[in-house]
């Protein structure tokens, strides 16, 4: 690797202990294949499906995870809130009201390697309708830009048209835009022209038996009776999603971007 990059490694919202346990089996074979300095995990789902809790952080951090990024479920669970008024590494999206607890965004200094800036977003559309994730990335960024250019974006969002607009937004300004929530992953990753490294949804790390990580027939039973059912983690198909992302720690521009899913679909 170059001494002027950096080798960063994105894992999609890890689903309960299904998505935990295969995060925990397989990340090292990651970290030595792409030689990764920095590592970033959503972990809004990871406690049963909703929020996260010490317990939960404490082992993503013994296994090389520097930064957890959140959604809208961190405040399903209200323990939470404790852990990321508590937590600077654990994000939450920097959109949400400031009276809530929590930081939005961290610049982790990784000594003679430079620093690294990841901003946690939400979208609006279909979902909450907190701040504009365009105006707050405006603002942040340019917090950012004073320790590093480096950046690194979680967008979680519902829509794909709202991902792809602030990918294109901010192509230039930041490192990389992923898209989370939606966990299903898509096929359109690439480094946009001005250097940003964009996916609209990275996918999950959980059981892809199942409908977005709920078990089927219990998802099939609300779509049919159009009533809540108690929300239960399926268990089979268990698959590992993320990203890599190679950055220029001068310029903070992507240089190489590679989407994976262990085992691959087919």
């Amino acid at each position: 690797m170059s001494n002027k990059g950096l080798n960063i490694l994105f894992i999609g919202d890890i689903i309960g202990k299904p998505g935990l346990d295969l995060t925990e089996t397989i990340i090292k074979s990651y970290f030595q294949k792409y030689q990764i300095d920095f590592c970033i995990a959503n972990g809004e789902n990871i406690a049963d499906g909703k929020g996260i809790t010490e317990e939960n952080a404490s082992k993503l951090y013994k296994l090389g995870v520097n930064v957890i990024t959140g959604g809208n479920h961190l405040w399903d669970r209200w323990e939470t809130r404790k852990l990321l008024s508590e937590n600077k590494n654990i994000l939450r999206p920097l959109n949400y009201p400031r009276e809530n607890a929590g930081n939005g965004y961290v610049i982790s200094d990784l000594g003679e390697k430079g620093k690294i800036g990841v901003l946690n977003l939400q979208g609006r559309v279909y979902m909450q309708p907190i701040d504009d994730p365009f105006k707050t990335a405006d603002w942040a960024i340019t917090k950012i830009h004073e320790h590093t250019k480096v950046v690194i974006i979680d967008m979680h969002a519902e829509a794909t048209a709202e991902k792809i607009a602030l990918g294109w937004y901010l192509d230039g300004r930041v490192s990389a835009v992923i898209g989370t929530h939606t966990h299903i992953p898509t096929a359109d990753g690439r480094i946009l022209p001005r250097g940003t490294a964009f996916i609209s949804d990275v996918g999950m790390t959980g059981p892809y038996d199942s409908v977005i990580g709920l078990k089927k027939e219990i998802a099939v039973k609300r779509f049919l009776h159009g009533v809540p059912y108690k929300y239960e983690i399926a268990s089979h198909d268990v698959r590992f999603c993320g990203a890599f992302i190679q950055v220029d720690k001068e310029t903070g521009k992507a240089t190489k971007f590679e989407s994976f899913t262990f085992p691959a679909f087919g």
